[in-house]
């Protein structure tokens, strides 16, 4: 997948929010190492040049912030968002005197983080790859085009789209309403559980015409995986 040697840091002292974070930012390709405090970081970023760290301010030992501030004062100039419980204007103020480039505050949105993750590095200066790769598909996210061996196949939009969809969460079954959501979103109003079966079977015939490559799968009672 994309962005596999960007890496990035996370520090969390919840392990459950510590997964959850390393599994959807591995499932947009980056490579992610977790810390459950910020105790064996230093040594880490000596050895590591990671792209941008995650960090919780409300950590055991040395609280975020002033982690991050000592990080600063080493001349570590590593991308930082703080993720935190404490909202209060002093607070985020203090987090930004620290050297933190952005904040978030718990409960947050998986989509959000992941959209202000993107954004900076973007801002750093980091090259996120535009390709998708999936077995013989290559998604240009960029143009919105996809090539199977180099040869260009034609998509509407929603086709793209659904077929992103299902290169991010190889191998799972992705139920109809999932589909529905992250497709059609807001255009979802004249929906119908048929709609979905239309696009699938739209979507197979223009990448595997002969039906011979198994790109799908249909889950029983679910709706569809891609193999």
């Amino acid at each position: 997948m994309q962005n596999t040697d960007i890496e990035i840091i996370v520090i969390e002292d919840e392990p459950d929010i510590l997964e959850l974070l390393e599994y959807h930012l591995e499932k947009e390709g980056y490579t992610v190492t977790g810390f459950l405090s910020s105790e064996n970081v230093e040594q880490f970023l000596e050895e590591e040049n990671p792209a941008l760290m995650i960090v919780d301010r409300n950590l055991p030992g040395l609280e975020g912030s002033e982690f991050v501030a000592q990080m600063r004062e080493l001349g570590y100039e590593i991308p930082v968002i703080f993720l935190t419980a404490k909202d209060k204007e002093k607070d985020l103020e203090e987090g930004f005197v620290s050297g933190g480039d952005d904040y978030m505050t718990k409960p947050f949105n998986t989509k959000e983080l992941l959209l202000r993750v993107e954004a900076l590095l973007k801002r750093s200066g980091v090259r996120l790859s535009d390709k998708l790769k999936y077995r013989d598909l290559t998604l240009d996210m960029q143009k919105r085009e996809l090539f199977i061996d180099d040869k260009r196949i034609e998509l509407t939009n929603l086709e793209f789209k659904l077929l992103h969809t299902f290169v991010k969460n190889p191998h799972q079954p992705l139920d109809r309403d999932f589909l529905r959501d992250e497709v059609w979103g807001d255009d979802s109003v004249n929906f119908h559980d048929k709609t979905i079966n239309v696009a699938m079977n739209r979507l197979k015939k223009k990448i595997d015409p002969e039906s011979v490559k198994e790109y799908f799968a249909p889950v029983w009672g679910v709706g569809y995986k891609l193999l």
